[in-house]
Parts: structure tokens; C-alpha cells; sequence
């Protein structure tokens, strides 16, 4: 009876259907908000901009990183963070918070392994900013590992496609681990790692010493195996670098911009995106109110104004847009287009969902 007890039992659970994205609404979009209270939730929306599900955070957040197949969002605090919450997308329930181990801090990105057993995360060693990155196990959650990002101060993380290698930005930047003072902005050297599964470091990439103090920041992949990087300037204000530069084969080369847009930008690129329908890529500037769209090879092509717009991702046509005072827009080549409005801020980035 026992037997036939447990077969029955292992029927059922085959029977039984996985909980897929499409059980939590297939969203095509997470993003972080503040509400109107003064509390924070974690969104997701549809290619329209409107909200399938807002989920409460403790606090503000950052990004987020979405699991390949089940609809779990991992969504990270700002950093720098002491929280990461795992989110049951379809049941609208937080299923596990990760906090990083005793003198660790989250820095507001991660990423998942090819096949979603490994959770990745973005984190620096508090005291002396000292980069790593944090190994948990997706069905338990338990911290399993961790290994050196090879530089100071990482923020974003992406896996390349094809493999487990990952690319981490390494900003450069040591702050204090209270107030966020930036402590060696005059000797900061930033740079991108590629990273293998192990911990051994593949190829590090540094901009020329003239652009040393460019933190690198944010990334975006590109279908050809390069990778785009927003920067932040944190040199003398009075100059304008570049705020791109391109990734490919270990290598790192700025994309200069006519001074007139390089001055709109305000030195700050706070997000960054690839659009696989036209090939671009774009940066964002809340600091300056503006949207700058590049070609593949990193040209200059369009800027488009629009007041604390910072969080954007492929959209149809090119782009979808968010900005600190609730809206949704698409940008495409002829400009930006209202999409939805919400009565909230949306926070820094806007996470495109890429399943499987």
C-alpha cells in the first residue's frame, strides 16, 4: 500500500503543471517604485506600461533579475543594501530575503546562471569597497560560495550569453560604508571583468588613463558577443567625456558624443540599453532630463528630452521608458511617446524579462 501510495504520489506531481511567467501575467517588465505613501513596491508591467502586480519591498530598490523560467524576481535594495527579496511573481507573495554575510554589502544588482540554479550577486567587502560576488543556491536560498569581481566598487552584473562566464562593472569607486562618501575618486580605476565560473578572472578591461575617473556603472549585451557600458564622470565637472563606451574582446573604447549633447547629460548616465529590433543603443540621464540613442558601432545618433528619465529596456520599435514622475513611454525613431501613467516614482531602471 505504502508503494502504491508513493507512485500515486509521484503521478500526481508529474501531472501536476509547473508555475511558469505565464501564471504571474507574463509581464514583459519589472521596475521598482516609491508609492504615494512613502512606501516601496516592486511592479510588473506589460509591453503597454500598465501593472499586472506591485509586490511591497521594505525599503527602496534598485533593480531586479529574473529568473529564466520560474516567475521568481529577485529584487535588490539600494545600495548600499542589506536586503534582497525573492518574490513569487504568480502568487504575489515574498517567498525568501537574502542578506549578505557580516561585513558584506549588496550593491544593487545580480544575475542568474544559465539554467537558474545559481542566484549571482553584486556586493563589496564594506570596509575598502573590495568587490565580490555572492553564490546562492535558487531552491534554498542559502549562500553557497562567493568569489572576487577583480576591482573595487561593482554595480552591474550580467552573464554573457552562451556560457556562465559573467561581466561585472567594476565602478571603481571606494565610499564609505555608512554615508556612501566617495573616498579615491583621484586614484580610482575602473573596469569591466569577464569572470569564469570559478572565480578566474578571463580579461579585465580599462578605459586610457585620461578617462580613468568614467565609473563603469551599467551594462547591456549585444547580440554579436560585445557588451555597451554607462558610465558616470567623477572628475572635474568642468569637462565633458564620453558616458558609453563598448566592450569587445577584452577591450574597452569610448564613444565620444558632439560636446552640445555631452553637456545635456550632466556627466551622469544612469541607465542603459540594447534594442535587438533596431540595433541601437540608448543611455538615460535623469540628471540631465534626457535620452541619448546611439548605432551598433557607437555613432551618435538622436537625443530626445524628458525630465528625471532614467529606467529604459527594449521596447517594440526601439525603447520603453520610465521616469521619476510615474510614466511609461515608448521611444522609437520618431521621438517618445506616452505609453501609461501611474501615481508613483519609478526608480532607477527598468528590467526587461528574458525567458526561456
Amino acid at each position: 500500500m505504502q508503494r502504491r501510495a508513493f507512485l500515486a504520489t509521484l503521478a500526481a506531481a508529474a501531472a501536476t503543471p509547473r508555475l511558469s511567467w505565464a501564471d504571474a501575467g507574463s509581464p514583459a517588465y519589472l521596475a521598482a517604485a516609491r508609492l504615494p505613501d512613502g512606501s516601496y513596491a516592486l511592479h510588473g508591467l506589460t509591453v503597454a506600461g500598465e501593472s499586472l502586480f506591485g509586490l511591497p519591498m521594505p525599503a527602496r530598490g534598485h533593480a531586479a533579475t529574473a529568473h529564466p523560467e520560474r516567475p521568481l524576481a529577485v529584487a535588490f535594495a539600494r545600495r548600499p543594501g542589506t536586503f534582497a527579496l525573492v518574490i513569487d511573481c504568480a502568487r504575489g507573495i515574498e517567498t525568501a530575503r537574502l542578506t549578505p554575510p557580516e561585513g558584506r554589502q549588496f550593491n544593487g544588482h545580480g544575475t542568474f546562471s544559465a539554467d537558474g540554479a545559481v542566484l549571482y550577486t553584486s556586493e563589496v567587502i564594506a570596509e575598502g569597497s573590495e568587490g565580490r560576488i555572492g553564490l546562492w543556491d535558487s531552491d534554498t536560498w542559502q549562500r553557497i560560495g562567493e568569489m572576487p569581481t577583480h576591482g573595487i566598487g561593482p554595480h552591474d552584473i550580467r552573464r554573457l550569453p552562451m556560457s556562465d562566464d559573467l561581466l561585472v562593472a567594476n565602478g571603481g569607486i571606494r565610499t564609505d560604508p555608512t554615508d556612501r562618501t566617495k573616498l579615491n575618486t583621484d586614484t580610482m580605476r575602473p573596469n569591466l571583468a569577464r569572470i569564469a565560473p570559478d572565480g578566474t578572472l578571463v580579461a579585465k578591461a580599462e578605459l586610457p588613463e585620461g578617462l580613468r575617473q568614467n565609473s563603469t556603472r551599467h551594462l547591456a549585451l549585444l547580440p554579436d558577443g560585445r557588451a555597451a557600458c554607462a558610465m558616470q564622470w567623477e572628475g572635474d565637472s568642468a569637462e565633458t567625456p564620453p558616458l558609453l563606451a563598448l566592450w569587445q574582446a577584452g577591450a574597452l573604447a569610448a564613444c565620444p558624443v558632439p560636446e552640445t549633447e555631452a553637456v545635456t547629460m550632466q556627466n551622469y548616465a544612469g541607465s542603459i540599453a540594447h534594442s535587438p529590433e533596431t540595433g541601437e543603443i540608448a543611455l538615460t540621464s535623469p540628471r540631465g532630463g534626457a535620452v541619448q540613442v546611439f548605432a551598433a558601432d557607437g555613432s551618435f545618433r538622436a537625443s530626445f528630452r524628458r525630465a528625471d528619465a532614467c529606467g529604459i529596456a527594449a521596447g517594440p520599435g526601439g525603447f520603453v521608458v520610465t521616469d521619476g514622475n510615474g510614466a511609461v513611454l515608448a521611444l522609437t525613431g520618431s521621438g517618445l511617446r506616452p505609453l501609461a501613467s501611474h501615481t508613483l516614482n519609478w526608480d532607477n531602471h527598468l528590467i526587461a524579462l528574458e525567458r526561456t
